[in-house]
């Protein structure tokens, strides 16, 4: 475990995992979202991006915690030795946003950009939830299964799954 791509729907768990991950194996955490927007909330430019994303890539190790534009994100999954998909059910992500802006009246979340506003990024949340079904489906946990092949592969199917991870990979 030297490259780990860690990724699922919003509200999935992923910042907690990775930040978790990072702990116990003293790889380097990069959340994708501090690196896609600005402090205002703004996107930065995709020339930046993608020169940030590529020096991650290129680096020795890494945990990338996120999904960002397609284009990186495939080539995130071709590079990484291990991807750990989070695919809660949809209820269950819809409640972890809103319990993140419940929480992020007084707390800024996990693995939230500095200055950005957890109202707009909550609406974001939802918003991409409504259009998860278009890309997190059977499809692509073929792709991901046969990833499997190559690479060490874990899919993260229920809250209980992810804290049983998590537990064992806190010691």
């Amino acid at each position: 475990m030297r490259k780990v791509a860690v990724f699922g729907k919003p509200g999935s768990g992923k910042s907690t995992l990775s930040k978790t991950l990072a702990k116990v194996t003293g790889l380097p955490l990069h959340q994708l979202d501090s690196l896609f927007y600005q402090k205002s909330g703004e996107p930065v430019a995709r020339e930046f991006f993608d020169k940030v994303h590529e020096d991650i890539l290129v680096s020795d190790s890494w945990i990338i915690d996120g999904l960002g534009p397609l284009g990186a994100f495939k080539k995130r999954l071709d590079t990484a030795d291990t991807l750990v998909y989070i695919d809660l059910p949809y209820p269950t992500s819809y409640w972890f946003v809103t319990k993140r802006l419940l929480k992020g009246l007084f707390i800024k979340p996990e693995g939230w950009p500095e200055g950005s506003s957890v109202l707009k990024g909550t609406l974001q949340s939802f918003k991409m939830l409504r259009l998860s079904p278009s890309f997190w489906n059977d499809d692509f946990r073929a792709e991901i299964a046969d990833k499997a092949k190559h690479k060490s592969v874990v899919v993260i199917r229920s809250v209980a799954e992810l804290n049983a991870y998590m537990e064992v990979h806190a010691r």
